[in-house]
């Protein structure tokens, strides 16, 4: 039961951060705002530390 929650969970995070970074590189490409791009930065920083959580999460609760 467990393993099909992270097998949904880990899929929707990777995925989250993916479309965080090519909206942050739409904004550069564009010539966008930095305050935007700065926001967007945080924001892919931020989704990648709770998909590394989540990931490492799923390996320690799986390998008990």
């Amino acid at each position: 039961m467990i393993e099909t929650f992270f097998n949904f969970l880990i899929p929707i995070s990777l995925v989250a951060v993916v479309l965080v970074l090519l909206a942050g590189l739409w904004n550069m490409m564009r010539g966008g705002s930095a305050g935007r791009s700065q926001t967007l930065m945080r924001w892919r920083v931020g989704l990648q530390f709770v998909a590394i959580i989540i990931v490492m999460t799923a390996f320690y609760i799986t390998s008990n």
